[in-house]
């Protein structure tokens, strides 16, 4: 009868490697979200040009191939990427440029009543910015960033194609070993939804943080 104490301390190691994966893949998500998404709203005619290059081109094109793209492309050109940056690269990347279009429809959605009050104030556009529009436009943005964080932890399963020892590679690893399907997948199929069930919480925790005292305050 198989021991089956090692091969789920097995997945739980996997699931460190998944959990890292997923606070770094996200951090680097917002920054590029908020890199692109104000740049599409930036004057700049080629501030814009590039941000909607970014975002269309991570946007229109398969996680798999950029995976494939920064681990086994890049080192050709000099650069080469351990399985963990690469993954934390591609991921933050890809989602990265799903949340830019979430901050521009944000910021777009302030109404202009506080535009022209930051007018009135004499405020530059970055003062407005900082101290007006995004402390408004924030709470907008963080269901769908909820969203992001929760696909950006389901998209860490590719990482497992070039070796990564997340722990869909761990499961796929006992399953070999076990000849059992069911056993592994059924642990990684609950701890994606603890994970995910985290994520959640703690995004609507941070909503209702950071909407407390707005009430009124958006037109």
């Amino acid at each position: 009868m198989t021991d089956w104490s090692g091969y789920i301390g097995l997945i739980l190691q996997g699931a460190l490697v998944t959990l890292e994966l997923t606070l770094m893949g996200s951090v680097l998500a917002v920054i590029m979200a908020f890199v692109a998404g104000l740049g599409r709203v930036s004057r700049f005619m080629a501030v814009r040009a590039l941000a909607t290059t970014y975002i269309e081109f991570f946007r229109g094109t398969s996680i798999f191939v950029q995976l494939f793209w920064v681990y086994f492309v890049l080192p050709f050109a000099g650069v080469t990427l351990s399985p963990l940056q690469a993954g934390v690269l591609a991921l933050g990347l890809n989602v990265g440029a799903y949340g830019a279009e979430v901050v521009r429809g944000a910021v777009k959605a302030i109404g202009r009543e506080q535009r022209e009050a930051c007018v009135a104030l004499n405020l530059t556009r970055g003062q407005a910015m900082r101290h007006v529009i995004l402390p408004q436009a924030l709470p907008l943005m963080l269901p769908t960033f909820g969203n992001n964080a929760i696909e950006l932890l389901k998209g860490t399963a590719v990482v497992s194609l070039i070796s990564l020892t997340d722990m869909t590679f761990q499961a796929q690893v006992v399953r070999a070993q076990t000849g059992s399907t069911l056993i592994p997948f059924a642990v990684i199929l609950v701890l994606y939804f603890l994970m995910a069930l985290a994520i959640s919480t703690g995004m609507r925790w941070l909503e209702r943080r950071v909407t407390r005292g707005l009430d009124g305050v958006r037109t």
